[in-house]
């Protein structure tokens, strides 16, 4: 299983480090004995770590503490910026370059990427090249059996066959209420390809890393074309900070019901909420950052689209969503319905959020807001949230 592990300011993204762990923990189940025993020969396979990019060379060890068995890595100062052409390239002549002494395969069995920006793209771009399909924005990955009944796949209409070793790739549909399963399968008398994936950040616990694991660090080399780089960036602006919105206890999300009194006091309540806990997040719908507020004073610098939440924006699964205002829209459901329990607030007792939250409180948001704040630092948050239901 070979995951790309995307890179950012010369250390590994979370969502890396989250298919790292996720990969281990797959390929330890496929070699057992309970799984498939390794590959054909019953020799164990490998988690392999592909990084491409500058100054990169220091996180092999950091990736292989995270779960690979052998990092694979590109280095060139040119490759400072994820740029389309070279980093395609690069991956797919590592993937398909079998003259190597590691590696008695030619292309890998899985190939995973994040599903971030460039990690879209990549996954797109490389999964093409190496004639295979992509399910992308996955939500889980599991190793399994298929019996599969297409004639395109099996060869012969009418007839069923069992295919093993097939990743199982979840993702949510369009709709955001349901989930479908992708399968990526060879058609008969075909050349293997690699099934691949692109995964959600924030799908897969954050692996504790292991710095006394061993593994294999191989430096990949091929020359790069001067016309892979035709196109140079002169001038660019970088943010001080992001804003991630994963891997907190609690996420406080604002919609479009702060306009109900005044947008800018609605978004104040959120923040006061959000400062109560000890480890709280603060988001936004896209309707409140689309939308033609006006807000006053240190509001407005909350008001970016880094804090969307939805199919278009991040996607959290904390312990305690709360949702304030918010309808329940399926692009915004898509985007934290995984949370362990969700707390709405709303005024329209029909509103769509009620049938997948857990608690669901019929209220405004600038009464009930102030008085979950104020139990939170008293310490009675449960009978607050008893109280303000039965009002």
């Amino acid at each position: 299983m070979w995951v790309y592990c995307e890179t950012q300011q010369g250390e590994l993204l979370d969502v890396s480090k989250e298919m790292l762990g996720q990969a281990r923990t797959l390929m330890d189940e496929y070699n057992s004995d309970e799984g498939y025993g390794g590959d054909e020969d019953g020799n164990p396979e490998d988690v392999v770590a592909v990084i491409v990019g500058d100054d990169i060379g220091d996180l092999a060890e950091e990736a292989i503490a995270y779960g690979a068995d052998r990092v694979v890595y590109h280095e060139d100062d040119r490759l400072h910026r994820f740029r389309h052409k070279p980093y395609t390239e690069i991956v797919v002549h590592m993937c398909r370059n079998f003259d190597q002494e590691w590696r008695d395969y030619h292309e890998p069995r899985y190939a995973i990427f994040p599903a971030t920006n460039n990690g879209r793209d990549l996954s797109a771009l490389v999964q093409g090249e190496l004639d295979s399909g992509l399910a992308s924005d996955c939500s889980d990955l599991y190793i399994d059996e298929a019996m599969i009944s297409n004639p395109a796949k099996t060869g012969t209409a009418g007839e069923s066959k069992e295919f093993e070793r097939v990743l199982h790739m979840p993702r949510p549909d369009f709709s955001g209420f349901e989930y479908s399963t992708i399968l990526c399968i060879d058609k008969p008398h075909r050349d293997f390809h690699p099934q691949g994936a692109s995964v959600i950040p924030g799908t897969f616990d954050m692996p504790e890393p292991d710095y006394e694991r061993e593994g294999e660090i191989v430096e990949h080399d091929i020359d790069l074309p001067a016309e892979w780089f035709q196109i140079e960036v002169t001038e660019y602006d970088q943010l001080d900070e992001g804003v991630d919105l994963s891997g907190h206890d609690v996420v406080v999300c604002m919609g479009r019901g702060i306009d109900r009194v005044d947008p800018t006091e609605g978004i104040e309540l959120g923040l006061e909420l959000r400062d109560a806990f000890e480890d709280a997040a603060f988001g936004l719908t896209r309707g409140v950052i689309t939308a033609s507020y006006e807000f006053e004073g240190h509001v407005e610098q909350y008001i970016t689209e880094e804090r969307q939440i939805g199919e278009s924006g991040q996607v959290v699964e904390p312990d305690l969503y709360i949702a304030a205002g918010v309808s329940g829209a399926v692009q915004h459901k898509v985007g934290m319905d995984e949370s362990d329990t969700i707390v709405a607030i709303n005024t329209d007792p029909d509103a769509d959020i009620r049938d997948f939250s857990d608690y669901f409180i019929e209220g405004d948001l600038f009464e009930v807001l102030p008085r979950l704040t104020q139990a939170l630092e008293n310490g009675e948050l449960a009978s607050a949230v008893a109280e303000v239901s039965d009002d």
